[in-house]
């Protein structure tokens, strides 16, 4: 890379699990980075052995308030993302995604940087639809105890392709499957995290309904190439895009396989389903393929072996749970 291709960064969220990650690669790759956090969700020993790098910054800010920084590139990946996050607050959770892109908007507008949404495929709701296409609208409960994230974010989408429009903001768009991978929070309540957990200190493991419900995991490495990859792609688009996994587990096939990798004496509970609870989830990636060239190539038993051993190695009361106090 030469020194001309060298970029100022703002990666919002930049503390979290897949911030960090990719706070992590554009500093080895010799950008400037700005990782911007409030600490909500996230955890600054995400970002720890980062701090010695002369060209990495962090700067404890919210994303509702204004901020005025220059910038070439911004990933806007703060909000919380897992369910027993985003309900902790569902008020800050919509503020985040609305207030926060109003404010990376203006900044992008400004600067006259390119700007990145990690949008998500709560989006498409409880799909009527399978797989999901982009071009699927969805089917979102408005006014539910998951709208708060669902709806946050469409309204980001909005915001993002409005900016587009009327101000030629130069934006990028992804819909991010469900991911795993080290640096999960232990108890964000997303189901890869609580199982390992539960099977690492031989807990029950719950199981919502029968367990029939499917989602499509992908690794983190993975899905982080992809991010990447949209951010820096010249081609006359936007999206959005789907990013994620296309292979489709079942609820009870990955407590198994959690089970079999840890060799863990729990058994499994199960629990009424909660509302909303998407049935089926599973991303069509035709066009990240042919766009980006982009597919994850992580097998499910490869990168939960990954994650198991980095749960490992943690300490569950260095995880602190949101703070109740940002409103």
């Amino acid at each position: 890379m030469t020194k001309r291709s060298l970029q100022r960064i703002l990666v919002t969220g930049g503390a979290g699990f897949l911030g960090s990650h990719i706070c992590e690669r554009l500093v080895a790759e010799g950008h400037d980075v700005i990782c911007l956090d409030n600490f909500f969700t996230s955890q600054k020993f995400n970002v720890a052995h980062l701090l010695g790098r002369p060209n990495f910054e962090l700067i404890r800010h919210d994303v509702t308030l204004p901020i005025f920084l220059e910038v070439d590139q911004i990933y806007h990946m703060a909000c919380p993302a897992a369910p027993g996050h985003y309900q902790y607050n569902p008020i800050k959770t919509i503020k985040t995604s609305v207030l926060g892109s109003v404010n990376m908007l203006g900044m992008a507008k400004r600067c006259g940087a390119r700007i990145l949404l990690a949008s998500t495929s709560e989006v498409y709701g409880d799909p009527t639809v399978h797989p999901q296409t982009e071009s699927y609208w969805g089917n979102v409960n408005p006014i539910g105890i998951r709208s708060c994230y669902d709806e946050g974010k469409r309204v980001a989408e909005t915001l993002f392709m409005d900016y587009h429009r009327m101000n030629r903001v130069d934006v990028r768009i992804v819909r991010i499957f469900n991911t795993y991978g080290p640096r999960m929070h232990p108890f964000d309540g997303r189901v890869v995290s609580n199982f390992i957990r539960q099977a690492l200190t031989d807990q029950p493991i719950t199981i919502f309904g029968e367990g029939e419900q499917t989602r499509s995991f992908c690794y983190r490495d993975d899905l982080v190439e992809g991010i990447v990859r949209m951010m820096n792609c010249e081609k006359d688009f936007i999206g959005p895009v789907n990013i994620g996994n296309p292979h489709e587990f079942t609820i009870r096939q990955l407590a198994e396989k959690v089970l079999e990798l840890t060799g863990s004496r729990s058994t499994l509970e199960k629990r009424p389903l909660p509302p909303d609870d998407p049935t089926r989830r599973q991303p069509d990636i035709s066009l990240a393929r042919k766009m980006l060239d982009w597919e994850p190539s992580t097998e499910l038993s490869q990168g939960l072996a990954k994650t198991i051993d980095w749960f490992r190695t943690i300490r569950m009361e260095d995880y602190r749970p949101p703070t109740p106090n940002f409103a």
